[in-house]
């Protein structure tokens, strides 16, 4: 147990590290925002460029932070119950929910969006608008990177929950 535990806390500080990039690469997002309404509603000017980085940081934002959300048990969830279970009940639903639904869903979206980049860098894609971002595959691997971290952050989860499963102390 203790080698898995180890494990957990190997991806909780990957998984806390890239949390602290995605939060500063937030603030660089509102820049950005801030700077294509400035130029939009005060110069009549607008560049596709900026406006498809904005999308582009907004997935990077998103995908990357899945598992940092998941560490810190903040994604949405419907626990009209959940919340009044003991510890050892929470542990067994999470580790149920992780094994059977979290990292075959994870797996499967890693599985098909691989080739998906892979086609992206093989053939140059590139925005279909005149003056957009290059290297449209950059975008494209957010997908199965924020799913790899999302997926190790469940492993994490499982090995804690089945830390709780197995402890005498906790009801």
């Amino acid at each position: 147990m203790i080698i898995l535990e180890r494990l957990a806390g190997i991806i909780d500080s990957i998984n806390e590290r890239v949390g602290q990039l995605v939060s500063w690469v937030s603030f660089v997002l509102v820049i950005v925002v801030l700077i294509d309404v400035i130029m939009r509603y005060m110069f009549n000017s607008s560049y596709v460029f900026v406006q498809e980085l904005e999308w582009h940081m907004f997935a990077f934002l998103f995908l990357l932070s899945a598992g940092y959300t998941l560490l810190y048990d903040q994604h949405v969830r419907v626990d009209l119950f959940y919340q009044q279970f003991s510890p050892k009940t929470k542990a067994l639903i999470n580790l149920l929910g992780v094994i059977f639904f979290l990292l075959p869903g994870c797996y499967l979206i890693i599985w098909v969006s691989i080739p998906w980049v892979i086609t992206a860098y093989e053939i140059g894609e590139i925005s279909p608008d005149p003056g957009g971002i290059p290297a449209r595959f950059i975008v494209k691997a957010f997908v199965p990177i924020g799913f790899v971290l999302l997926m190790l952050q469940g492993v994490s989860l499982g090995i804690n929950s089945l830390k709780i499963l197995l402890s005498p102390s906790c009801s």
